[in-house]
């Protein structure tokens, strides 16, 4: 390690055990976070001070020099992701349809939360970290004003796709569900899973490139990441302070649904079978239970005719900002401060906190 990348005067980056709770905690967390779009699980991971070790675990996966500590650790982030995919969506979805601006500032306190230590890994704001994390800023405003556009789902194609957005969802602040999106690309994989008992052949016939190519991306990406954050950790864990600080440009709390019946999954459901085959109102109601009339039919054709699936789709995650009232803005606070807290508070539980 090169003396002008030695994190000198801060607390080196450790791999010593977390205690169990807080591991499962950051699974937990973590698989949260996945279910909120924009949010990615590498964020909180990176939060509570374990991303180095998650990093060095996958890694360990890829080399197949397994060991004790290896599977205890996972086994605890997985329980814990786990537990929130089977517990949390419900509320999860819920929060963000009604209340997004709550969910966004809880996040963005957890997210900063982090902040603190990352200065410390990187010894402080020093040039190299400084240089590194504008970096990181900037690719995560360049993302956040991406436009979608359409790939078609060729067998190449879906396994470059798998590999971006699976190493994405170890990166902090970059969502693999959001990179679908850009591409167009949502639907085909997402909705290849509900295929698999209507479609078996079709279904298989996208998942498995995409699932070479996330095996691909995971284990290329952990390796290259393990390696630079232990030969260059300054530049490294300031790079991972700009996507960190980064993420939280596209959770501006303030911010509601462009379209929000297409926000709304059952209602945007009604309306694919609307646009996409036809359905009158009695198809639609028998099928979702909506309640609509011809009306509403007629409606969802004027304005979502001749739309595609993963047009509905990127229509739905669309946003504008609204003007918050006293009262929202004094809430968003302390929501951010209590998630900023907490975040602190959890990190004492790491090895060589203090």
């Amino acid at each position: 390690m090169s003396n002008a990348d030695s994190p000198s005067g801060a607390h080196a980056s450790t791999h010593a055990p977390s205690p169990a709770w807080r591991t499962a905690l950051g699974g937990f967390l973590m698989g949260l976070a996945n279910l909120v779009p924009g949010v990615s699980g590498g964020t909180m991971i990176l939060a509570l001070g374990l991303y180095d070790r998650f990093i060095s675990s996958i890694a360990e996966l890829t080399t197949l020099r397994w060991s004790k500590s290896l599977f205890v650790f996972m086994a605890l982030i997985g329980s814990g992701l786990l537990v929130a995919l089977l517990s949390m969506s419900g509320p999860a979805v819920w929060l963000v349809s009604e209340h997004r601006w709550i969910a966004y500032s809880i996040f963005v306190g957890l997210t900063l939360g982090g902040v603190p230590e990352l200065i410390k890994l990187c010894g402080g704001l020093r040039p190299g970290a400084l240089i590194a994390g504008a970096v990181g800023v900037a690719i995560m405003v360049a993302l956040a004003n991406s436009s979608a556009s359409s790939v078609p789902p060729t067998w190449i194609n879906l396994v470059w796709i798998g590999a971006l957005a699976a190493s994405s969802m170890i990166l902090p602040g970059i969502s693999g569900s959001y990179l679908l999106l850009i591409f167009g690309l949502y639907e085909t994989v997402v909705g290849s899973l509900s295929l698999l008992k209507e479609e078996p052949v079709e279904a298989i016939g996208i998942l498995v490139p995409v699932g070479i190519g996330a095996a691909i991306g995971i284990a290329a990406l952990s390796n290259i990441l393990k390696v630079a954050l232990e030969k260059r950790p300054v530049s490294s864990h300031g790079l991972l302070l700009g996507l960190l600080v980064g993420s939280v440009v596209g959770l501006w709390p303030f911010q509601e649904a462009v379209h929000p019946d297409l926000a709304n999954r059952p209602i945007r459901k009604g309306i694919e079978l609307v646009v996409l085959e036809g359905a009158d109102a009695a198809q639609v109601n028998e099928e979702r239970g909506l309640g609509w009339t011809d009306e509403d039919v007629a409606r969802a054709t004027a304005e979502y005719g001749g739309k595609t699936k993963n047009e509905l789709k990127a229509l739905s995650n669309e946003l504008r900002r609204f003007a918050p009232s006293g009262g929202q803005i004094a809430g968003a606070v302390g929501l951010l401060v209590l998630g900023f807290g907490a975040t602190l508070l959890l990190g004492r539980g790491r090895p060589g906190a203090r």
